[in-house]
C-alpha cells in the first residue's frame, strides 16, 4: 500500500511541475528551476512566481479537498455515486455569494470566499438537521434525500435572486464556473487552515468508518459511537468542500472520480483509500487545469469544464456498471 502511494505522490509532483512550465507562453524546465529559487523579474519569474505558483497550490488544495470528501461522502452515504454536492455543499455556497454580492456590495473571490463558506455550512447544517432526524438506520437514505430537497430549494433561491437583480449575475457568473486561476496567494492562504483541520479530520475517522461500513449494529457493538462518527464526518466533508467550494468555484466530478480511481488498489479500507482519494484528486485538478490551457488554440478552458467533460463519460460508465451488477 505504501509504495503505490508514494509512486501516486510521485505523479502529483510531476503533474505540479507541468502546471508551472505549460501555458500560453511555456517556461523551459530549466528557466523554471532558475527563477523558483531565486530573486529574478524576468517574463518567466514573474509567469511563474505571479500567475502559475498560485494556481498550482490553488490547484493542489482543491483537489486535495474535494478527492477526499467524495471518499468521506460516499462511505457517509454508501452510495458509490454520491458527492459533496449531496450535502448542498455547491448550492448554499453559491447563495452565499450572491448574498455578499446583493446584500453587502462584496466584489472578488478574496472578499466573498467568507460568505460562501457561511453559506455551504448553513445548507450543511440544514441538511444534517433533515436527514439525521429519524431511526439511525435510515440515516444514509435520508441525507441523500434531504441534500437533493434542500439543495433545490438554494438553486431556486439563487435563480431568484439573479431575476430580481441581473446585476448580481455579472460578479456571481466569474465564481459559478469553478477554476483555480487566481490572482495571488490570498484565497489559498485563506482555504490552508481549513484545508488542514478537514484533512487531519478525515484522516482520524478512517477505522470508524471502516467499522460503520460493516451496518450500524455491528460497528455499534465494535465501539463505535454512530452519530458522533457521522456528525464528524459531514464537519470534514464542509471544512473539505466547503472551503474547496468558496475557494474555487463549483468544481464536479473530482469527489467522484478520485475514490473509484483508488479502490482498485486500496479496496474499502478507509485508513488507505482517504489519503489516496486526496493524492489522486489533487492529480485530477492538475491535470484537468493542465489540459485547459492547451486543448484550444487560444485561449483557455476552465478547470470545472475540463473536469465536466472528462467526469460526466465516466460516470455514465459507472453508473452502467453498477446497473449490471445489480
Amino acid at each position: 500500500m505504501v509504495l503505490p502511494l508514494v509512486a501516486a505522490i510521485a505523479v502529483l509532483g510531476l503533474a505540479a511541475i507541468g502546471s508551472l512550465l505549460v501555458g500560453a507562453q511555456p517556461v523551459g524546465v530549466g528557466s523554471a528551476l532558475r527563477v523558483l529559487f531565486a530573486d529574478d523579474r524576468s517574463d518567466a519569474a514573474v509567469i511563474v512566481h505571479d500567475l502559475r505558483m498560485p494556481r498550482t497550490l490553488l490547484g493542489v488544495c482543491t483537489g486535495i479537498a474535494l478527492g477526499l470528501a467524495g471518499a468521506l461522502m460516499q462511505s457517509l452515504t454508501r452510495n458509490p455515486i454520491a458527492d459533496p454536492g449531496i450535502l448542498g455543499v455547491n448550492a448554499g455556497a453559491a447563495l452565499g455569494v450572491l448574498v455578499a454580492v446583493v446584500g453587502f456590495g462584496v466584489a472578488g473571490f478574496s472578499g466573498y470566499v467568507w460568505f460562501a463558506f457561511l453559506g455551504a455550512m448553513v445548507s450543511t447544517a440544514l441538511v444534517y438537521l433533515i436527514g439525521t432526524a429519524g431511526p439511525p438506520t435510515t440515516a444514509p437514505v435520508r441525507l441523500v434525500l434531504a441534500g437533493t430537497a434542500v439543495g433545490a430549494a438554494l438553486v431556486a433561491c439563487t435563480e431568484g435572486i439573479i431575476f430580481l437583480d441581473p446585476k448580481a449575475f455579472d460578479e456571481y457568473r466569474f465564481w459559478i464556473v469553478g477554476d483555480v486561476a487566481k490572482p495571488d496567494l490570498t484565497v489559498t492562504g485563506q482555504f490552508a487552515p481549513l484545508l488542514a483541520v478537514g484533512v487531519v479530520l478525515a484522516l482520524l475517522l478512517g477505522p470508524a468508518l471502516n467499522a460503520l461500513a460493516l451496518g450500524d449494529e455491528i460497528g455499534g457493538a465494535l465501539g463505535v459511537r454512530i452519530a458522533r462518527t457521522r456528525v464528524l464526518t459531514g464537519v470534514a466533508v464542509l471544512l473539505l468542500a466547503g472551503s474547496a467550494t468558496a475557494a474555487a468555484g463549483p468544481i464536479a466530478f473530482v469527489g467522484l472520480v478520485a475514490p473509484h480511481l483508488a479502490r482498485p488498489v486500496t479496496g474499502a479500507d478507509q485508513r488507505w483509500l482517504l489519503p489516496y482519494s486526496a493524492v489522486i484528486g489533487a492529480i485530477v485538478v492538475l491535470l484537468a487545469d493542465i489540459l485547459g490551457r492547451v486543448v484550444l488554440p487560444s485561449g483557455e478552458l476552465r478547470v470545472s469544464i475540463m473536469t465536466a467533460i472528462v467526469g460526466a463519460p465516466f460516470f455514465v460508465v459507472l453508473i452502467r456498471r453498477k446497473r449490471a451488477t445489480a
